[in-house]
């Protein structure tokens, strides 16, 4: 008879969730494994047992920001008309931010210093970009846009990457207030008028 699983997925996710709040509420210096394991109500074995020690667990944090951006944005659903879902890809990766500001943090604000990306790690993250450009391509096949689909992508990006970090750092105003302003920008910005 096998042996009962100990660590699970769930075990996994919590201890995830629970890295990625200390790093973005108290700095990579309050990280530790000892830390994680006591404010996951686990032990230390549990997260050597499931991710083999700090620097996994980190890397894991950072990966899973991407894999939750990555569902996020391939939920968005599709219209038939390529602008429209290029819009709701803007605005999936600003519900991806606003619901996971601790992996927000993690991925693109640099928190844990001493950690560095693999090529593997920075090609799985880069799949999010990939979709963004793949949107764009579409509206440039459709005759919805003129131009690069690579370098739209990245101004776009910056775009909502921008708006989205204003937002998580109180600078758009109360949470509608700021969706709001969110969304006016991707109306007036390249996901409205993609250059011709």
């Amino acid at each position: 008879m096998p042996r009962p699983k100990l660590h699970d997925d769930t075990l996994r996710d919590r201890l995830l969730e629970v890295a990625g709040r200390i790093v973005a509420e108290e700095g990579a210096a309050a990280l530790s494994v000892r830390r994680v394991a006591a404010d996951a109500d686990t032990s230390t074995t549990a997260i050597y047992s499931l991710f083999g020690g700090k620097g996994e667990l980190v890397r894991e944090v950072w990966l899973e920001g991407f894999r939750r951006l990555a569902a996020r944005m391939e939920q968005a659903p599709p219209t038939g008309d390529a602008l429209d879902d290029l819009r709701e890809l803007g605005m999936a990766y600003h519900d991806h931010a606003v619901e996971n500001p601790a992996f927000y943090e993690i991925m693109f604000g640099r928190a844990v210093a001493e950690y560095e990306p693999s090529e593997a790690d920075r090609a799985d993250a880069w799949r999010t970009l990939d979709m963004l450009v793949a949107g764009v391509r579409r509206c440039v096949e459709s005759g919805q846009a003129a131009g690069e689909p690579e370098e739209i992508a990245m101004v776009l990006w910056g775009l909502v990457h921008g708006m989205a970090s204003l937002e998580l750092h109180g600078m758009l105003g109360e949470p509608g207030e700021a969706r709001r302003r969110f969304e006016l920008a991707i109306l007036v910005s390249g996901f409205g008028m993609v250059p011709r």
